[in-house]
């Protein structure tokens, strides 16, 4: 839409990548005790729920060699 009537010298764009400003940021505030607490109790959550998840699905994951043998039984006796 704009253009720039002037070029620009390929020098100037070079050195934009290395341009460093002399402005720091403002350091980070310290977590409280009760935030440090709630991200573990939250990261505990979430672990315990994965565990439990592939605690309880593991049986529906196993298979049951019962059922086959008694499937392959009744397609013998026919």
């Amino acid at each position: 839409m704009f253009r720039r009537s002037e070029s620009v010298p390929f020098a100037f764009l070079a050195e934009a990548d290395t341009f460093r400003s002399n402005v720091a940021p403002p350091p980070r505030e310290r977590s409280s005790a009760g935030q440090i607490a709630g991200r573990w109790l939250l990261g505990l959550t979430i672990v315990a729920a994965l565990v439990g998840s592939l605690v309880i699905g593991m049986p529906a994951l196993s298979v049951d060699h019962s059922a086959q043998t008694q499937q392959s039984q009744a397609s013998q006796g026919r």
